[in-house]
């Protein structure tokens, strides 16, 4: 009956913020409330519960929280705040590249604990075990870039405002991240973010990078990328992330993983910018 009870119950996740973002672990504070039908008056013992990308098969454990003590009440928030250790950079990865490419990823909660029923001494053994869907990042599509800016530098020559989308739950603290950026399915160049955090919505960031000049002048005479009035698009995938003087690889591997599209307006900057008009040459 306890367990019954238990398996009916729902786990409702409002919010996920992951802080103090280290090599080998960050800080998860979890937002929940679980609902039954408050017929029971009961207590449930505190106890680890481990995480697992169900999305797989067999399901991929990432991480364990510390569940505190809860009741039967029908409505009860659940707030957990602690810090995490990576115990499976492996696993740890694969989540953060779902969570980062997927428009949603479920995850599974499980532990096993005690339930206490009032006016009944013995404590009855119960599994805790919860599907959540979580929406994803979906590989940031939607993501903008305006007023970029160049220069002839060799380094340093690009600069930018980006809007990227959050239309999750989570706030992710990233760090410093460098990109890899590719047009027409070839690398010109590094870009940069600093102190990236992700917050549920739309973030906007000033974005620079050295480009390979070169090659972006000429897909702009180009066709048929110099028919499009100087907008040329870029794909960017992660290359390495730091933060607090650290390597962080399960994100930085987790955004190597994923490419994201932007339009940029680069003839226009360049001709705003150093006066040079740019259209096709045939």
């Amino acid at each position: 009956m306890a367990q019954h009870k238990l398996d009916q119950a729902t786990l409702t996740i409002d919010g996920i913020v992951i802080t103090d973002v280290q090599t080998n672990s960050l800080h998860m504070a979890i937002n929940s409330t679980i609902m039954t039908d408050g017929s029971a008056h009961a207590t449930i013992d505190g106890f680890e519960g481990t995480m697992y990308l169900a999305d797989v098969d067999p399901p991929l454990a990432f991480a364990k929280i510390n569940f505190p003590e809860t009741t039967s009440d029908s409505i009860q928030t659940v707030n957990i705040s602690q810090q995490i250790p990576v115990f499976d950079l492996r696993a740890f990865t694969t989540f953060n590249e779902n969570l980062i490419k997927q428009e949603s990823v479920n995850v599974l909660v499980k532990g096993d604990t005690h339930i206490h029923v009032r006016g009944i001494s013995r404590a009855y053994g119960v599994t805790f075990s919860k599907t959540v869907s979580l929406t994803g990042l979906n590989s940031f599509k939607g993501l903008i870039v305006t007023d970029p800016h160049v220069n002839i530098n060799p380094t340093d020559n690009f600069n930018a405002t980006v809007y990227i989308p959050n239309p999750s739950v989570i706030t992710l603290e990233v760090g410093n991240t460098t990109f890899h950026t590719y047009f027409n399915n070839t690398e010109v160049g590094t870009s940069y973010i600093m102190n990236m955090v992700l917050y549920p919505g739309s973030n906007s960031f000033f974005i620079w990078a050295d480009t390979n000049q070169t090659a972006v002048l000429a897909g702009l005479t180009q066709r048929p990328w110099c028919e499009r009035d100087g907008t040329l698009t870029f794909e960017l995938a992660g290359r390495t992330v730091m933060n607090h003087g650290q390597p962080i690889p399960y994100l930085a591997d987790a955004l190597g993983a994923t490419n994201s599209s932007a339009d940029i307006p680069i003839g226009q900057a360049i001709k705003g910018d150093l006066g040079v008009p740019i259209g096709c040459f045939d």
